[in-house]
């Protein structure tokens, strides 16, 4: 097993799916491929999935679990969030790999404005997108900036911890739910009296933990979370239909209050076919955003504040992102256009670069013919890796 999940980490594997009646499979630049040829019996998956739970009252109630989430590492492979199910009565494993180095901002290619957001000493920072977009990762890189540049108290509270930050010029607490407190909204009502200036949250399921990370922000923290929402517009909504009819005029007015950024931010292929990069839509919250979120009946509004505001409070959407992503050569043209929020808008933008999309994609073409990465191999076609890892025992 663990050599398996080497050679998925060294291909650079952002996630490993391992499954009874199927073969490893690992999802590489944004396609799920199969590792192996040899189909895993639920004999195999319960044994990789007690050997992923590390807590011995786990472990000894492993006939029992449905759902599990963890953290699993090994020396010289990496760090891993696992998540175990159950589907057709045996066990499932899905692995996120979660790099031994702490990302920066400027490694991950993030716009600038992303470490003036980080400065800010209160508000509310959403860092959102569909699963797998990198919410994590950027939240992460976000931390990293505030402890190499900021004398700060940082609480994590995340399940389970993904990357591990050690003290820079930051303080930083990072809590475990189900280890170190029980719970998101708990570790949160607790960390309001372990005199924060920081807190992260690793993910806002639920109205309750939004109001108490609104009252957070409201009484002077910096609070960094995450919700499972596209855009910054659709993660205003999201947030209001959380709580009762009754109490969102008060809510609102809260929101738009201590609200401070939102990053949304999806995962694009490279034109070069070497991994993937972000594409993001970055809303801060100005005066005249504040009462538009106010008023509430005019929020599409804000996406062209955000367009408008590139220059003077570095806002910007995803299709001027997408436009710039194109213009550089990291995007394809097609790539770009199919993702865009608002295909005319894009193509808008790219008439500013003078046809260059075209010849960018013509570009990209040139180099697939050359040599791109092709297509892995079906399950059950030849090699899945060429690792001479296929029909490995476990």
């Amino acid at each position: 097993m663990q050599r398996i999940i080497k050679a998925a980490v060294d291909r650079g594997a952002s996630d490993i799916h391992i499954k009874a009646g199927d073969v490893f499979r690992a999802r590489i630049n944004g396609e799920l491929v199969p590792l192996t040829r040899q189909a895993l019996t639920p004999e195999q998956t319960r044994a990789i999935a007690l050997d992923l739970i590390r807590n011995e009252e786990d472990r000894k109630r492993i006939d029992s679990i449905t759902d599990y989430d963890c953290g699993w590492g090994a020396q010289g492979i990496g760090r891993f969030r696992v998540n175990i199910l159950r589907q057709r009565g045996s066990f499932a494993i899905v692995m996120r790999v979660i790099p031994f180095e702490v990302p920066s901002v400027e490694a991950l290619k993030l716009p600038k404005t992303l470490t003036k957001i980080a400065e800010a000493e209160r508000g509310m920072v959403l860092v959102t997108g569909v699963t797998g977009s990198g919410k994590s990762t950027t939240m992460a890189a976000l931390v990293n900036y505030i402890n190499t540049n900021e004398n700060r108290h940082v609480i994590t509270l995340e399940n389970p911890i993904e990357f591990l930050h050690r003290d820079i010029k930051s303080s930083l607490t990072q809590r475990e739910i189900g280890q170190d407190t029980e719970s998101f909204k708990m570790g949160l009502r607790a960390a309001l009296r372990q005199d924060p200036d920081v807190i992260l949250i690793g993910e806002m399921r639920d109205a309750e933990t939004i109001d108490t990370a609104i009252k957070a922000a409201e009484t002077g923290h910096l609070l960094i979370s995450t919700l499972h929402t596209p855009d910054a517009i659709s993660t205003i909504m999201r947030i209001m239909a959380m709580f009762p009819p009754q109490e969102q005029a008060v809510v609102r007015i809260r929101l738009a209050e201590s609200l401070h950024a939102v990053i949304s931010q999806r995962l694009l292929p490279r034109a070069d076919g070497k991994g993937r990069v972000a594409a993001a839509e970055i809303l801060v919250v100005t005066p005249t955003i504040r009462d538009l979120i106010i008023d509430g009946g005019n929020l599409s509004e804000i996406r062209d504040y955000m367009a408008d505001g590139r220059e003077q409070y570095g806002m910007q959407t995803f299709d001027q992102h997408l436009a710039d992503l194109v213009a550089s050569g990291e995007v394809a043209y097609e790539v770009a256009h199919a993702n865009a929020s608002k295909p005319s808008d894009f193509e808008l933008q790219m008439r500013t670069f003078g046809g260059l999309a075209k010849r960018q994609s013509a570009n990209v073409a040139a180099v697939a013919q050359s040599g791109a990465p092709a297509a892995a191999p079906a399950a059950g076609g030849n090699e899945g890796f060429g690792s001479g890892i296929d029909f490995l025992n476990l």
